[in-house]
């Protein structure tokens, strides 16, 4: 599977079987964090079989079953970190639906008191991505249409469409899709985030499903403006 099918096959998935993330799928994905902290900046943590962080009344809450491994999205505190980790995260968790893998984006419904161990002196903890072997398929949100999330200029090139197509597949905070492509009339491309919960998070994930899609390479680091 490549990361471009991974983006129409991936779904959210709360509840998982007890089967291990072990062999070569671990130290593939292993490898791929450790890729992607050398490149970001960032702290991102594999934490295998730990029960604790979706435990209580959040976890039920969000309906989480044996989430018992997780990524923890750290890194230094700063301006950019919520994109930033949107958009490294999504590209783990893209990676992890070619391994077979299935995951879950959670901003508020899991323990921060049981992750926060981790974070470091001038560090924050952003959010973490539940992982493991599904127990049941997710299935597809409803959607926004094209129109809803862009603002365009002149004719609409196709890779921008592209683009844009596969960021509204990409997981959004309660499903709110609080992001815009804006196009020019020189065929320039920039994103931002609208108010929502976690929307610096979602701009982040739908930049990187824009990426790949569109082959264009878009500022990350920072909302553009």
């Amino acid at each position: 599977m490549t990361i471009s099918e991974a983006i129409d096959a991936r779904h959210s998935v709360r509840s998982y079987t007890k089967r291990p993330i072990d062999g070569a799928v671990l130290d593939a994905l292993q490898s791929e964090i450790d890729a992607c902290n050398r490149e970001s900046g960032l702290s991102m943590r594999l934490v295998l079989n730990e029960p604790k962080a979706f435990t209580g009344f959040l976890a039920h809450y969000g309906k989480f079953e044996n989430a018992v491994n997780y990524i923890a999205l750290i890194g230094r505190d700063g301006e950019d970190l919520y994109e930033t980790c949107g958009y490294w995260g999504e590209r783990l968790v893209l990676f992890a639906e070619t391994l077979g893998l299935n995951t879950c984006w959670a901003a508020g419904s899991y323990k921060k008191s049981e992750v926060k161990g981790l974070v470091g002196d001038g560090e924050r903890l952003v959010a973490v991505i539940s992982i493991g072997y599904g127990a049941k398929p997710g299935h597809a949100h409803r959607s926004k249409s094209f129109r809803q999330v862009t603002e365009t200029k002149g004719l609409v090139p196709e890779w921008f469409r592209a683009g844009v197509e596969a960021a509204l597949k990409a997981p959004t905070a309660i499903n709110q899709q609080q992001f815009r492509f804006l196009l020019d009339g020189e065929g320039n491309v920039r994103a931002k985030a609208l108010i929502g919960p976690f929307a610096k998070i979602d701009l982040g994930i739908v930049k990187y499903h824009f990426e790949v899609a569109s082959g264009r390479k878009l500022s990350v680091g920072h909302e553009d403006q």
